[in-house]
């Protein structure tokens, strides 16, 4: 048993993920804006460069994995800040615990999308893989929100593939998945709004399996890509979208 982060774990699916973690017998802390074992505003440089700070001394040097969760949905008319959140929130924190994450032979996992692949601005993509926030969030003031979004997620799981190898030399495993239409707070907005809710419909309509996801799907693929019995898989994107990605992207693997 072992300590886990939680980015965003206070609602939706980074919620279903700590339930899941604690009922294995982890000690799970969440970082969010509110609800959380540690408040901070992962929008900001100021906010992540604290959590990493306040995590590290929570964490008492047992860290067994990080789950980058916190993420803000294509609804919300501010281009920058779901920059800001989707890739920098992440991969700073990342970054900033990675020595930690090495001296446990810790997992991660980033929660991407299945709207990663998804047509976007290469030039937004690739400020974000510079690790340029201001040139990023430039780019994104002139961007439609949801290609801003599949784009921060589709840099947030290149940065991940760029950074496996080093990663990995040091012990620390990371992994992606990539959640499709889940049923939850967020979703739940995104469906309520008047721009995308018709298309939301007919998006969950085409689903192949038949349903929408459910936040205990990407807790049980979260479970296993953190724990002892995905030891070989390093640097793997793993669609939990009930056949999408497989039914739009079929001769793409």
């Amino acid at each position: 048993m072992g300590t886990y982060v939680i980015t965003g774990g206070a609602s939706g699916i980074g919620a279903a993920i700590k339930l899941q973690l604690q009922s294995e017998g982890h000690r799970v802390m969440v970082v969010d804006l509110q609800q959380a074992d540690i408040v901070a505003d992962l929008a900001t440089a100021e906010g992540r460069s604290n959590a990493v700070i306040a995590i590290e001394e929570a964490a008492g040097g047992d860290l067994a994995g990080l789950v980058a969760c916190a993420g803000v949905g294509s609804h919300i008319p501010n281009p920058e800040l779901i920059t800001a959140v989707n890739y920098f929130g992440a991969v700073e924190l990342v970054e900033g615990l990675r020595q930690l994450l090495a001296d446990n032979r810790a997992s991660v996992l980033l929660v991407s999308s299945n709207s990663a692949p998804m047509p976007t601005n290469p030039d937004f993509v690739q400020a974000l893989l510079s690790g340029d926030e201001n040139a990023a969030c430039a780019i994104a003031a002139n961007m439609e929100s949801q290609p801003v979004y599949s784009g921060s997620k589709q840099a947030l799981t290149r940065w991940m593939r760029h950074n496996t190898q080093s990663y990995a030399a040091q012990g620390i495993r990371m992994n992606a998945i990539g959640p499709g239409y889940t049923k939850t707070p967020l979703s739940a907005a995104v469906e309520d709004n008047p721009t995308y809710g018709e298309a939301i419909k007919h998006f969950i309509a085409t689903i192949p399996i038949g349903r929408p996801g459910l936040p205990q799907d990407m807790a049980d693929a979260a479970s296993f890509l953190l724990g002892d019995k995905s030891g070989f898989i390093c640097g793997a994107m793993l669609f939990v979208d009930g056949g999408h990605d497989a039914m739009l992207r079929p001769d793409e693997f």
